[in-house]
């Protein structure tokens, strides 16, 4: 016998499964109760508090198959504010508002060069291309939300390149911006599974002005890095005058509740051309990369 037509499965799908209960139905006081529902078709079952770790298993998973199936090797996250806006928009936006909230509409305005410095360093990573492996480096990831996010994901469109959006379920807004890749878009309704998906496959993190969902999302990843539970990378903060007012390192240090060292897990960067010049750094040298003092030397 040669060349058989031998079947890859012999169990149908689970989605022929599916449409065959579907068709077979028959209205009885059985088939009408929920009970009688396939498991993996009953919302009402997976969406029941103990189904919690169920839904945590999904959560992790679909994100993961999807950007596997999409040959995505490594990211390029970046984090940063919702409320920076474009720089052809920063005018208006100080315009329209009277009082104490000019001053912090102007502080936001002084900020929107991030917005194009975010765009120029997705260019730019965007431009990396495959590697040998022919999996995809250093693709584009953002939250998926607006401002300094639609920035990223807006930058890999200049390129022609795909991007991630990864959108968390909040009570307002948080629509993804219309420079996401479609089939990159997910959605997530854990923080703790949106956070763990940020990093996995990141090579790379650029950490733009933000509040507490930036600080959050850098916290975590400086304390990841510091204690050893991942391996180092470059993390570039844009803006070193933003980011000393907010959070002082220095004292952290010389308090005694980080080590000195712990200060050179980071670096301080101003524009696309500087932070892709660290990253480059980086991979040629990542001993050194770490070994070298950032500007926050204590006295």
């Amino acid at each position: 016998m040669r060349d058989p037509n031998i079947p890859d499965h012999i169990f149908y799908t689970s989605g022929e499964d599916a449409a065959y209960s579907r068709a077979a139905e028959i209205a009885t006081p059985q088939t009408q109760d929920p009970a009688y529902r396939l498991a993996f078709q009953d919302p009402d079952f997976l969406l029941r508090e103990d189904l919690r770790s169920v839904r945590f298993q999904l959560e992790m998973l679909k994100p993961e198959i999807l950007l596997d199936e999409a040959n995505i090797g490594s990211t390029f996250v970046m984090y940063g504010s919702a409320r920076i806006p474009e720089p052809k928009l920063a005018d208006a936006m100080v315009d329209a508002v009277e009082g104490t909230q000019k001053k912090v509409a102007e502080r936001l305005r002084a900020k929107a060069k991030y917005y194009e410095e975010a765009r120029a360093l997705a260019r730019k990573a965007s431009r990396f291309g495959t590697g040998e492996d022919g999996k995809r480096q250093f693709v584009v990831c953002s939250g998926g939300g607006p401002s300094i996010m639609e920035a990223a994901n807006r930058g890999a469109a200049d390129e022609g390149a795909d991007s991630i959006g990864l959108n968390i379920v909040l009570p307002h807004e948080q629509a993804p911006n219309e420079y996401v890749t479609p089939s990159l878009s997910f959605q997530f309704h854990y923080f703790a599974l949106r956070k763990m998906h940020f990093l996995i496959r990141a090579r790379a993190v650029a950490a733009f002005p933000g509040g507490f969902g930036t600080f959050d999302e850098l916290f975590e990843l400086l304390c990841l890095v510091q204690t050893g539970k991942m391996k180092p990378l470059p993390i570039l903060l844009f803006g070193e005058e933003f980011w000393t007012r907010v959070v002082d390192f220095k004292a952290l240090a010389e308090e005694g509740t980080i080590s000195p060292d712990d200060l050179n897990i980071l670096r301080f960067v101003e524009t696309a051309d500087e932070a892709w010049s660290l990253v480059e750094d980086f991979y040629k040298d990542p001993v050194g990369w770490k070994s070298e003092p950032t500007v926050l030397t204590l006295d």
